[in-house]
């Protein structure tokens, strides 16, 4: 009997990371349920200089489970930076779930943007279900000037097709989890990126790293051929 295998590399091996820019991350240590400790954010660090990582975004967690401030997330970025001697850019900006302490936070503009012109904003939702004024928070946010940069669309449950094109119309922009595409968060989250890709609809990646050790796991793992083509184009491979 003849066992199916795949030749398709892992994305460890496939050279995606070769120059990567990390755009969603929970490496800041100890703001969130991602990295708890510093010297486990310079392991995380130092792992993707082996790959080859060039650039990585802190984008902790702002939502009201984690009401951090920017003040508090600018001193626990200062402390990495004085730790970090390593080639990498990191840069600091955060994740906002649209809830309502990000409409609080609306009035003042309390916000650490996405992107080297501070012209972005990396936003969430439940994977299960809209934001009660998500159109709203979303006006809210371009009024203000950013552009909302949505976090790991495929795996939003609640949203098809034509909700994934009614925001590309609106302006949003799709940040990807790079593992969605072995499988990592499910078959319909990973067929949802690859349509998503297929459709020209992500505009960046992210690890969305909050374990060192599941990260290598994710990784590990070996995409489609067909999605392997696909990111490899989108990252400019």
């Amino acid at each position: 009997m003849m066992w199916p295998f795949s030749s398709t590399p892992s994305l460890e091996k496939s050279g995606v990371f070769n120059g990567f820019t990390d755009w969603h991350s929970h490496i800041l240590p100890g703001v969130d349920d991602g990295i708890e400790s510093l010297s486990d954010s310079l392991a995380v660090l130092g792992r993707f200089e082996e790959l080859g990582v060039e650039k990585v975004w802190l984008t902790p967690h702002v939502m009201e489970d984690f009401p951090n401030t920017v003040e508090k997330l600018r001193e626990r970025f200062g402390e990495l930076l004085d730790a970090y001697t390593g080639r990498i850019r990191i840069c600091l900006a955060s994740e906002n779930m649209l809830d309502s302490l990000f409409q609080e936070r609306l009035v003042n503009n309390e916000f650490l943007p996405l992107g080297d012109g501070g012209s972005h904003l990396l936003v969430e939702t439940s994977y299960y279900n809209p934001p009660y004024g998500m159109d709203d928070m979303i006006k809210a946010t371009f009024r203000l000037g950013y552009t909302p940069v949505l976090a790991h669309p495929e795996r939003y449950r609640y949203m098809e097709e034509a909700d994934y094109e009614k925001w590309k119309e609106r302006g949003l922009l799709f940040q990807g989890n790079v593992a969605s595409l072995a499988g990592t968060y499910g078959d319909t989250a990973r067929k949802k990126l690859e349509w998503l890709l297929s459709k020209g609809m992500i505009d960046m990646f992210g690890s969305d790293l909050h374990r060192l050790s599941s990260f290598d796991q994710n990784i590990r793992r070996s995409p489609s051929g067909s999605a392997l083509r696909l990111l490899r184009s989108a990252v400019g491979l």
